[in-house]
């Protein structure tokens, strides 16, 4: 065996040879390769490089991003002898006490790595005395203990990232011992810094420490105390671990307001720039869970149910004092800062913090911002101008329209002024601003005002603009079409608002997305979505102009394919160009379309075959709108589209398209019907296998479902082969439930039992057509037994219930006095009932529908 040490030096420098050695070591013998490594790391006076690569290496044995390789690693370690965990776990608290910094830096990452497995399993006694011992006694060096409390912090990060069992008390007071002994004001600041960082990774394991007054009091003195630290290292760490704090127990926090306030806001006015930022993260925490506590107070009490959580409210008590601290910090701009907000400083992170506290407590903190910003929105100092100009973008969110509305109007004119202001960067906040407005309160701006307003932003868009500056106007621009989503007035006049505009505007936004430099900034992607938005809101009076952008789109399409971009400019200018010609297909008529769809078709499968995941999601996009809108007659493209249609239904790692290629799969059964039949078998076969491949990610699973469904209901009769598999699959997939305490599964889980009932609905109407419900009399009871569990289910959402209610009916009608024991049941009564009760009418109206139809058959003879 070649020796370690050079082996280890060579794979450091990508040698082959020496990667391929040290793999076949780990393959044969895993005991040894470790038991090596750690002892190459313990030795003294070896190469530090090769410790420090052997300490990378066995932490690197031990972790893995993936859930299931992490499990892999962690089951190979616990699978070898005591013995030979012990010999390594020895060596690598030996080199915690190294002469060599790096060889205990690298300990220290090796060791949690261990110490995650084991402590949680107290399989490990010696580490946390060893610990103890290197942190609170003098016997080791101050290295040593820097060390140490990183082991400790890493360790509490890594079981935090997993799924371990509750540790004992006993262990969590050991942790908890050793950290805050080093974060005391006596230790040397390396010490306390490495002490602070390890007390915020710990803190998640400390409720029961929390609880205990002394405890608490014993961790908050020590924490404070650190927040004045002559090291503004470890000034910074504190305050993370304040605003961790008031993050995870905020419910203990009341006692430790004063200091807390004192501590934070004399750090926003004084400290150096990192320090102050991070306290005033202790506000955004404070502000944003107060927002929740208010909002979920407020749900409870329309149900007559008393709130679950006190909130104190310090964001409201705390306006008077903190915004000022706020407005005065946003003042601080560096002149050199990027434009896009990626130097995260103070001025921007002050900002930040006052939009938090201006969602929190609303109109309360408007007269405490608009007399800053009147006074000095026009100030003769770019720093106020451009303070002035955020705070009062902040502020909009919060406000309420009748509060703000005169405020807003007035300020058009002065905002408008601004876009040419000698300072980019109050163009670019102003821009913000002006966006802001557009998004929150439109209808405030005066509709005399609105020419200047289109003008003003349009020519934020020229050659000589800065491609930040011209993608933050067209942002404005695509909040300005936005505010049109939901109008009717062009339903009823024929014309609105956005009318004498759209011309220039498309012009503008599309020479803006031709500039040379439209790739930085994102600036072409956001041109293309403001011109999206103002078609898709177009009036009726506007159709020629959309008459004309469809060829138009088509053509530079066509000419994309031999344009000099590089592959990544292509596949997203391809991209854009497809989102636009499916809002175009969605705004136009049939006989619009008629004579450009076989052109449009053409381009989109020529988008196709360049097999760019991102290019191709909004192709397949494009052409599910073409065949919603051309129907029938899209059933002669089928033929070229079949392939590239079941290569994107098998596009398992770019899940996206083959998201869309499902979705696609119904926009074209309902749009040419039963001509999708002599392509079904191939398509349902492919859907299928997508159920069944584990590597799928679970957002498809739904929709796929739902696929079956639109299919049976296109080929109706034809649908006969895939009964048995589809009920089989749909089965399996309504077995599937929710742990009471993982939101997020329980709402993916609602999802799919809402698409397993479209799928159902939609079985059971085809066959109903097609004069075959004789296919699916044996899966009735097994359809209600599902609903009877939906029934039962506390966190079923409206829409599961919308649409349970609707499969009822849709049974009940189709099916008739075959089903009437079997629909006459409580639990049918009970969903009945609760959706005549929900709060959406959609749902109101289901019920009412499905009860009829229950009580007609119940009632018949």
């Amino acid at each position: 065996m070649a020796d370690l040490t050079q082996m280890l030096i060579a794979a450091g420098s990508a040698d082959k040879n020496a990667e391929n050695l040290l793999n076949e070591w780990q393959s044969r013998n895993f005991s040894e390769f470790c038991n090596a490594l750690a002892a190459e790391l313990a030795a003294e006076g070896k190469d530090i490089r090769a410790r420090q690569l052997a300490g990378i290496y066995v932490k690197n044995l031990l972790s893995a991003v993936d859930n299931q390789l992490q499990t892999q690693k962690h089951d190979a370690w616990k699978a070898l002898p005591e013995e030979s965990r012990g010999g390594v776990k020895a060596n690598l608290l030996q080199a915690l006490r190294s002469q060599d910094n790096l060889a205990r830096h690298t300990a220290a990452q090796a060791a949690a790595e261990v110490a995650t497995i084991e402590v949680p399993y107290s399989a490990w006694p010696e580490f946390l005395p060893t610990m103890l011992e290197n942190i609170t006694t003098d016997n080791h060096s101050d290295g040593t203990k820097i060390a140490s409390l990183e082991c400790l912090g890493y360790t509490c990060e890594r079981m935090g990232s997993l799924d371990v069992p509750d540790m004992p008390e006993s262990t969590t007071d050991a942790f908890l011992t050793a950290i805050v002994d080093g974060i005391q004001k006596t230790k040397p600041e390396g010490v306390r810094l490495a002490a602070a960082t390890a007390l915020k990774n710990s803190l998640f394991f400390t409720q029961n420490n929390f609880q205990r007054k002394e405890e608490r009091d014993a961790i908050m003195n020590t924490v404070c105390e650190a927040t004045v630290s002559p090291d503004a290292r470890v000034r910074r760490e504190a305050f993370d671990c304040i605003q961790m704090i008031a993050y995870l127990y905020y419910d203990h926090l009341q006692e430790y307001m004063v200091a807390l306030f004192d501590l934070t806001t004399k750090a926003i006015k004084q400290d150096e720039e990192p320090v102050a930022v991070i306290a005033l993260e202790f506000w955004n925490v404070l502000a944003e869970g107060e927002e929740d506590m208010i909002l979920e107070e407020s749900d409870l009490r329309e149900q007559n149910l008393p709130p679950e959580r006190t909130c104190h409210r310090y964001t409201f008590q705390a306006v008077e004092h903190v915004v000022p601290l706020l407005l005065e910090a946003m003042t601080k701009q560096d002149e050199n800062a990027d434009l896009d907000f990626d130097q995260f400083g103070l001025s921007i992170a002050a900002g930040t913090c006052l939009n938090l506290i201006a969602q929190t407590v609303g109109d309360q903190v408007t007269p405490a911002v608009l007399p800053f910003v009147q006074q000095h929105i026009q100030n003769q100092n770019w720093h106020y101008r451009e303070a002035a100009t955020m705070a009062f973008a902040s502020i909009l969110e919060g406000a309420s329209a009748e509060a703000i509305a005169a405020v807003v109007h007035q300020s058009i004119d002065v905002l408008i002024q601004a876009l040419n202001d000698p300072s980019n960067m109050v163009q670019h906040s102003t821009l913000w601003c002006l966006s802001k407005i557009c998004e929150l309160h439109s209808m405030s701006i005066p509709q005399e005002k609105l020419p200047t307003f289109v003008g003003g932003l349009l020519g934020k868009l020229g050659q000589n603009i800065p491609p930040n500056v011209a993608r933050q106007s067209a942002n404005a621009l695509f909040k300005l079409g936005s505010a049109f989503d939901g109008d009717t007035t062009g339903q009823t006049t024929g014309t609105n608002a956005i009318s004498p505009f759209l011309p220039k505007l498309l012009q503008d936004l599309m020479a803006a997305a031709d500039r040379p430099d439209a790739n930085e900034a994102n600036l072409r992607v956001t041109a293309f979505e403001a011109m999206n938005t103002f078609v898709a809101n177009s009036a009726p009076d506007s159709k020629e102009l959309l008459l004309q952008l469809l060829p138009a789109a088509a053509e530079r399409l066509h000419n994309s394919f031999g344009m000099p971009m590089d592959k990544e400019s292509k596949d997203g200018y391809q991209g854009l160009l497809c989102s636009m010609i499916q809002v175009l297909c969605q705004k136009l008529e049939r006989h619009d379309i008629a004579s450009h769809a076989d052109n449009l078709m053409q381009n989109l499968l020529q988008v196709l075959q360049a097999k760019s995941s991102s290019a191709q999601q909004e192709a397949l996009c494009a052409i599910a709108a073409l065949a919603d809108v051309v129907e029938g007659d899209f059933q002669k493209y089928m033929p070229a589209l079949q392939p590239f249609l079941l290569a994107g239904l098998r596009q398992y790692e770019a899940y996206e398209v083959c998201n869309v290629a499902v979705g696609l799969v119904g926009d074209i059964s309902r749009a040419i019907e039963g001509q999708i039949l002599p392509y079904t078998k191939d398509i349902m076969e492919a859907l299928v296998e997508s159920l069944k491949d584990a590597t799928l990610h679970r957002s498809v699973k739904p929709s796929v479902f739902s696929c079956f469904g639109e299919i049976a209901m296109a080929v109706t009769s034809g649908y006969e082969p895939y009964v048995q598999l589809s009920f089989m699959l749909l089965t399996q997939a309504s077995a599937t439930d929710a742990p009471q305490d993982d939101d997020e599964m329980i709402e993916y889980i609602n999802s799919l039992r809402e698409c397993v009932l479209e799928a159902y609905t939609g079985i059971i109407t085809g066959l109903s057509d097609g004069r075959r419900l004789d296919l699916i009399n044996q899966y009735v009871g097994s359809i209600l037994q599902f609903l009877n569990k939906i029934a039962s289910d506390p966190n079923r959402d409206d829409p599961l219930l919308n649409r349970a209610i609707g499969l009822i009916g849709d049974i009940t009608q189709s099916m008739g006095p075959s089903v009437k024991d079997q629909i006459n049941q409580q639990f049918v009564a009970s969903l009945l009932e609760e959706g005549s009760r929900s709060a959406v009418p959609e749902t109101v109206t289901t019920a009412r529908w499905a009860t009829g139809a229950v009580q007609h058959l119940i009632q018949s003879g």
